[in-house]
């Protein structure tokens, strides 16, 4: 699946990224990427299980939160970095749009897998991604990303099997150009 850059997406719950560009750096693809969150909205607790990010924020207040830490408040040119495997998550705290820019490497299949994310949550009436798209994503690119926040049995037990019906039901044909997961 061949992506054009710039490409933006929106989930309908307060949240847009433009993917800027690809560029090179030490033997990876890194992601250029801005992003922009409404006034209590952002992404839930989840880990790029195989990438490093970096948002740095441009205007408004973001307050991140990486798993078993105190919540940290980052206002204009301040920058949260996100390890791979680091469980995190951020919220616009402020009163006003927050807007970041920063990167994600290596890119992987951060824009298909966010692409559907999101579109999977503007389909939902909640924030939360309707059940087939959700089970599919997360069941394929399961060695690539996580929501640590989700039990395991809806990880282990319930989104395989929701996944499993959900081919045999033909709920997947919007998928049809899904890149292949990355190997460990």
């Amino acid at each position: 699946m061949k992506i054009q850059y710039p490409h933006t997406i929106e989930n309908g719950h307060g949240e847009k990224i433009i993917f800027h560009s690809e560029t090179e750096e030490d033997g990876e693809k890194k992601l250029l990427v801005e992003s922009f969150v409404q006034p209590g909205a952002g992404p839930i607790m989840h880990t790029h299980l195989l990438q490093d990010e970096s948002l740095t924020v441009v205007s408004g207040e973001m307050t991140y939160r990486v798993m078993g830490q105190e919540p940290v408040k980052a206002l204009p040119g301040e920058t949260a970095l996100f390890k791979r495997g680091t469980a995190h998550n951020f919220v616009n705290s402020g009163n006003d749009l927050l807007v970041c820019k920063g990167w994600i490497k290596p890119a992987n299949t951060i824009v298909f897998f966010l692409g559907g994310i999101f579109a999977a949550q503007k389909k939902s009436v909640t924030p939360r991604p309707v059940m087939f798209d959700a089970a599919y994503l997360m069941t394929r690119y399961r060695h690539e990303y996580d929501m640590p926040e989700l039990p395991f049995m809806v990880k282990k037990i319930i989104n395989p099997l929701v996944y499993l019906i959900g081919r045999i039901l033909g709920k997947y044909s919007h998928f049809k150009d899904a890149p292949e997961p990355v190997k460990k």
